[in-house]
């Protein structure tokens, strides 16, 4: 995931900006997690995807 994509990403479930913690980065961002700064809902990012879906819609 670019770093330029949470300019345009916010929280599916309540529209909030979100914060992003880097856990692994080269080029792009790997892995690491976007969280809500409204209702604190957290979003993994997985081999450079990030999963929007909201938490209780993940399988």
């Amino acid at each position: 995931m670019k770093r330029e994509l949470l300019d345009i990403l916010a929280c599916p479930v309540c529209k909030a900006d979100l914060d992003l913690i880097v856990e692994e980065e080269n080029d792009e961002i790997i892995s690491g997690k976007l969280i809500c700064k409204k209702c604190r809902a957290e979003y993994p990012i997985e081999d450079g995807i990030p999963n929007m879906l909201p938490p209780g819609e993940r399988v």
